[in-house]
């Protein structure tokens, strides 16, 4: 069973490695990374959400929720976390001077790495005025994460907008990426596109994209929850190669519903492939994030405190 196993994850490594979409060029290949596996942990702000203030949706006259990224920052140093993503839905808005940078001060006091930030932004529209808002709103948060400290942004590809086709969403997704990509060049910000349904639902479709990007400033937001085949595990594993930046859910989905999440072999699937990076908690269960958070953080400090001895000729 075993090496049935094994011969089954040789080969999906293949599949990744050759994934592509005819007629198109495809030239980024999985990234190199030296040395054995290392992962540090960091805790996503929507994991709080419900204590947030959400400017996305309620805009600058919204009542102020009972924790400010502030205290969000402040709490990811009470769980003695190396990092904390202070996402970007609860960034005030208009922007008050000096925010980000006063927030990226209050982190480094508290001992904390600023791991990254999040956009909600979507690349499928046609050429045109949709499409350049959501460019120049990528473009915004680039040089807002440089201000914040954060080195890589989670961005989203899209559904299809109305009356189009995934053929074209997909080519579309692909030009406001390298354009964004060159911009974030410019800043030291890596792009990370998350396997968050649309146009990247499956492995194949969101590794095709970033092979074809092909750009040392973009790669994969790895989310563990967020596949719904047959086998997210099996998926996972294909799109893993290409991580930048990883989150971890505690529950896995399938056509068959939710169910907990195998946190050992997630970690297992990052470690596979050497991965070096942040890990950042997302929690998105029915728990109370203030009971449940601490607990699942906990288990993730033992599963990437064990990561397989690498002799020093590694790499």
């Amino acid at each position: 069973m075993m090496e049935s196993r094994r011969t089954f994850l040789r080969t999906l490594g293949a599949a990744a490695a050759a994934v592509s979409v005819p007629g198109t060029a495809v030239a980024m290949d999985p990234l190199k990374r030296r040395g054995g596996p290392h992962m540090q942990l960091s805790l996503a702000a929507y994991s709080f959400r419900k204590y947030l203030t959400d400017y996305r949706r309620k805009g600058a006259g919204a009542a102020p929720g009972e924790m400010t990224l502030e205290d969000f920052v402040d709490l990811c140093a009470a769980y003695g976390l190396p990092g904390t993503e202070p996402t970007s839905y609860y960034v005030p808005d208009p922007l008050p001077d000096g925010y980000l940078q006063r927030l990226r001060r209050r982190a480094f006091l508290a001992g904390l790495t600023v791991s990254g930030t999040a956009i909600g932004n979507t690349f499928t529209h046609p050429p045109g005025p949709d499409r350049d808002r959501e460019i120049a709103y990528a473009k915004l948060w680039i040089d807002r994460a440089d201000d914040m400290g954060a080195p890589t942004i989670r961005i989203f590809a899209g559904e299809l907008q109305d009356g189009t086709t995934e053929a074209q969403a997909r080519q579309w997704c692909l030009d406001a990426i390298r354009e964004c990509c060159d911009y974030a060049g410019t800043r030291g910000v890596i792009l990370a596109l998350e396997n968050h349904g649309g146009i990247v639902s499956t492995a194949e479709q969101l590794v095709s994209i970033v092979r074809e990007v092909d750009s040392e400033w973009f790669g994969v937001t790895w989310d563990s929850g967020n596949f719904r085949s047959g086998d997210p595990y099996a998926e996972l594993t294909m799109a893993a190669p290409y991580a930048v930046t990883a989150q971890v859910k505690t529950r896995v989905s399938s056509p068959q519903g939710s169910q907990p999440a195998d946190l050992a072999r997630i970690v297992k699937i990052l470690q596979d492939v050497n991965y070096r990076g942040w890990l950042a908690l997302e929690y998105s269960g029915p728990e109370e994030p203030k009971v449940a958070v601490p607990k699942y953080l906990e288990e993730l400090r033992r599963l990437t405190a064990h990561a397989p001895h690498v002799s020093s000729a590694a790499g």
